[in-house]
């Protein structure tokens, strides 16, 4: 008979005072709208992208929504920076959110490097490469959050 495993103990995402913090704070409700209105923005340009990619048509389209999937994606990160330093007392890397705010920064990167590679005319190629990295890595980063948001709703459960 093998022994069961203990069960794995894992540290609150919010104490009672930043649960309150977070809940009183405007950024709150904020990052509750510029979330889904980018994973909205998200579906749009992929499909704009896929569309391109897939037949040559639609570069600019594509273009635009690229520029506006990452404008929202810099809205949410300032104001997440924001909700962070309110809720946790700093800006960015609180231990509940450490591993989330890491890989923000991979995402920022290369949604950033996207804008570089589209301002030096790099090409549409590797313009629409850097653009599908992005948002591969934005997945990850927002199922990094969706998974955090089930916890604390799960901790916050009677």
């Amino acid at each position: 008979m093998v022994p069961a495993k203990p069960a794995r103990a894992t540290a609150a995402i919010y104490s009672a005072e930043q649960r309150a913090r977070r809940d009183a704070t405007i950024w709150t409700p904020v990052q509750g709208v510029l979330a889904p209105l980018q994973f909205l923005a998200f579906l749009v340009s992929l499909m704009l992208v896929c569309r391109y990619l897939a037949t040559g048509a639609g570069y600019g389209a594509a273009t635009v929504s690229i520029l506006v999937k990452t404008g929202l994606l810099y809205a949410i990160m300032l104001t997440g920076a924001i909700w962070e330093k309110r809720v946790f007392g700093q800006y960015l890397f609180a231990p509940a959110f450490f591993w989330e705010d890491v890989f923000s920064f991979a995402v920022i990167a290369l949604h950033t490097a996207y804008v570089v590679a589209l301002l030096q005319a790099a090409g549409p190629g590797t313009e629409m490469g850097l653009a599908l990295a992005a948002y591969a890595a934005y997945l990850v980063n927002a199922g990094q959050f969706l998974r955090k948001l089930r916890l604390a709703r799960r901790e916050a459960a009677p």
